[in-house]
Formats: structure tokens, sequence, C-alpha cells
């Protein structure tokens, strides 16, 4: 009998240009440039795309990279592929026009386009971000509502989507943005697959907020406790928890635990405590073939309803699609 073929591998389109970050360049080629199908990541073909392919693009540091696909690659490219934009160093670098015109060509024809950073800035001089939300370093999220106050700029989130393109905050957060792009393709455990190779939090929740002041050594004690809370409510998601419940664990009253753990995650216990589960659902629901009401008791929903409400918010899909899509071969109960 004929053997079906394997399925083509998720294609990735870097756009390269004079200007960009070398550091967004190593966290794109990190994510989907190393082969970890071994530890259980799906396959990935990511290229360096550039107007010329045949000029290396020279990077900060004394570093250069060397593109492998001329900028047409993208032409080639379908819904199920992906283009990212690296953050560059200076807002105000000169950008080919070939390559906004790339990228305008690409969000037409469907292809989800992501940016890091700075690169935002790229994409909202190609005009793909007139109207929509939009985030990128806290430092510069002044400047990129001053020079396109048709960007509704969201100054907090550590990442965002809009109508298809997705934009990160700096650094750090592009890592975020990558691996929930990887997730969003092909699963939690996929991306949980490559964050335990990259020595990295598979996910983050709360906002860039956090980040723009410097602790206190009085804030870095309740983050020590916090983090002590924290690590109790994920090795017992079943259990139900409240604020109450966990400020007492945390020796502080509900109001000063409510703010506190805000200022050092960016988030509210409840939203934090809610996304866990849902992170918890999704692995349940790819690695088991446990029904879903046991998936729903064992993350702390109580009720498959409820655990279908919030897929439904936070996934934008239901449990039960979410394991026809994801569900490994090897699941079991």
């Amino acid at each position: 009998m004929p053997t079906t073929p394997p399925p083509r591998p998720q294609r990735i389109a870097l756009l390269t240009f004079p200007g960009i970050r070398a550091f967004d360049v190593s966290v794109v080629t990190e994510v989907w440039g190393t082969d970890r199908t071994d530890r259980g990541a799906p396959p990935f073909a990511l290229h360096r795309t550039a107007a010329d392919p045949h000029t290396p693009i020279p990077l900060s540091g004394g570093l250069s990279l060397t593109p492998d696909r001329p900028l047409t690659w993208l032409d080639d490219l379908t819904p199920t592929d992906l283009v990212l934009v690296p953050g560059i160093e200076d807002p105000d670098t000169e950008l080919p026009t070939p390559v906004l015109d790339a990228l305008r060509r690409a969000h037409s024809a469907g292809i989800p386009v992501a940016s890091l950073c700075a690169g935002a800035f790229v994409l909202a001089r190609a005009g793909l971000l007139d109207g929509r939300r939009a985030v990128t370093h806290w430092h510069l999220a002044p400047a990129l509502a001053a020079r396109h106050p048709e960007v509704r700029v969201e100054p907090d989130a550590l990442f965002v989507e809009d109508s298809g393109i997705w934009t990160s905050a700096g650094t750090a957060a592009g890592i975020d943005l990558c691996l929930h792009l990887v997730r969003t393709a092909h699963g939690a455990e996929a991306a949980a697959a490559i964050a335990r190779s990259m020595v990295t939090a598979p996910f983050r929740t709360g906002t860039q907020a956090q980040f723009i002041e410097h602790p206190t050594p009085r804030a870095d004690r309740d983050a020590d406790a916090l983090a002590a809370v924290r690590a109790h409510a994920l090795a017992h998601l079943s259990e139900p928890h409240t604020v109450a419940t966990l400020a007492a664990l945390a020796g502080m009253s509900p109001r000063s635990f409510a703010r506190h753990f805000q200022a050092t995650t960016g988030t509210t216990p409840l939203h934090w405590l809610i996304a866990q589960r849902v992170a918890a659902a999704q692995k349940l629901l790819e690695r088991t073939d446990h029904p879903l009401p046991e998936v729903a008791r064992r993350a702390g929903f109580g009720s498959e309803v409820t655990m279908r409400q919030h897929f439904a918010t936070h996934l934008a899909t239901s449990p039960r699609d979410y394991r026809n899509a994801f569900r490994h071969p090897g699941a079991h109960a």
C-alpha cells in the first residue's frame, strides 16, 4: 500500500535588511531554525529573505547575516506559514521599498505576519497596523503612537494580535511571542518542547508594566513569597483557590496580596490562575484520552462548561476541537 507522505514543514520567512537587531534574528533562529524533532517539536523550514539574497546583511556587534531566499519567495507561502520581522536598531531606519511591498502582499494573501520589538515600526511604515492594536518596547511606545497615530498602541502588553498581525514588546517578549506562535500552530506540547530546550518558560502571563520600575528590596521579598504561592497553586490546580486562600498562604491580607501579585506578575491572581488552568487542560487534551469532564476536573475548572467557556475566550476554540487538532498519536488514559 502506498504510504502517506509526511506533512510539509511550516515555512518561516525571516525578513532581513540593514538595521535589524541581531538578538531578534537569534531568537527566531533558535526557535524555528534548530531541529528538535527528536524532542517532540515539529519540523520547520526557516529561510532568511532579502531584496538581494546575494549580499550579506550587516548586524550590530560586528556580525553579518547571509540571506538564502529572495523576497519573492514570500509569494509562494500559504496561510499556514509565517512571516517574521525582527526589531530594528533605530525606528528612523530607512526601510527598503521591496521589503514593505513584500509585507503588504503577504498580509493580503492571508499569511500571518509577526514583528518583534521595534519591528512594529516596520509594520506601521507598511500601513499594516492602521486601525489595529499593536505593541512595542515600553520605551518606544510613545514614539510609535506619535509617529503613527492611526495605530492603537497597547503600552503594557507582552504581545498582541489583531487581524492576523502580531507584535511584541521588547527583547524577552519576542521569545514569548515566538513560542506562542508555535503553540498556536502546533499545540502546547510542541511549544513546551522548544521552551525546555531553550531553558525558558513556555509562556509568561502579565504585562511589560512589571518590568518598567525596578523592585525595592521589600518588593523582592514579596515576590519570593508570591513565587511560593504560585508554585503551590500549580501543584494543586485541581483544588479550588480564591484570592483569600492564596493570600493566607503568603501571610498577607487579600487586598495586599492582590496588589503585590499584580505588581509582580502584571496580572491579577484570578487571570493568572485561569491561564495556568487553560495550559494544564491543553496538555491533558494533547497527551491523554481522559474524557472532557475529567480534564476539566484535573485542570481545576470544576465543570466542562466552564472549561469550554475559557477555551473560547483564551484560544478561540473548544476543548474538543483543540484535542482533534493537537492530540498526540501516543496519547493514553
